[in-house]
């Protein structure tokens, strides 16, 4: 079985409006967006939230999406979603990513199947350069990381438990993965994918909402 795991306990602190997953885009919320992306490409969804979203989540998902609690930290969060779950492959998303292609999920899942852990990833698009030196980083060689992050579910469980064991932080779970010796292959991403972080960011996918509607309907 395959399983989307989706982290939405954030608090959404820097754009101040609440927890960001129950925030609307066009009619519906960022979360539902999310869900939708999913049904008919996974067996199972799991989502979980804080303490103070469980009373108002059952409005944002379907009835066959279960949730659960989350933990302090995102980590600790996924980690909790991983037990929750005995899929053979998970897919990790974020849920601040709303407007997730089809064709990005399946080529995570075949990446799995394949080689065992994937994450999605684009190129690199503007100049980079060191804030201090002001040297230009080749951006040839350099990938920004998006989500879903997939993995047989055996591997990134055991990521977790070493870390828990180590108390080790990482950025992401592939991070986790690679701190086993197993390699994460690259899937390639989608502009579409660009996460909610920001108040603009809010306001840029509020403008792009109708657009996403229109791609779905055009299959």
């Amino acid at each position: 079985m395959i399983a989307a795991l989706i982290p939405a306990a954030g608090k959404g602190e820097r754009l101040g409006k609440g927890p960001k997953a129950f925030l609307p885009l066009d009619h519906e919320s960022i979360l539902r967006h999310v869900v939708r992306a999913f049904e008919g490409q996974v067996g199972e969804i799991i989502i979980a939230v804080s303490e103070e979203m469980l009373p108002e989540v059952s409005r944002h998902i379907s009835e066959s999406t279960r949730v659960i609690q989350g933990g302090s930290t995102r980590q600790e969060t996924v980690y909790k979603l991983l037990q929750a779950t005995q899929a053979d492959i998970v897919l990790i998303h974020d849920a601040a990513r709303p407007f997730l292609p089809a064709e990005v999920i399946r080529g995570s899942i075949q990446a799995v199947r394949d080689y065992g852990a994937a994450t999605v990833v684009r190129l690199v698009a503007d100049t980079l350069i060191h804030h201090q030196t002001l040297e230009v980083t080749d951006r040839s060689v350099l990938r920004a990381v998006q989500t879903p992050q997939s993995f047989r579910r055996d591997m990134i469980l055991q990521a977790h438990e070493l870390a828990k064991a180590k108390s080790i932080e990482a950025t992401d779970d592939a991070a986790l993965v690679r701190l086993l010796g197993y390699p994460v292959t690259l899937v390639d991403g989608s502009s579409w994918l660009n996460k909610i972080t920001t108040r603009s960011d809010y306001e840029m996918a509020q403008g792009l909402v109708s657009l996403w509607r229109q791609k779905l309907n055009e299959g």
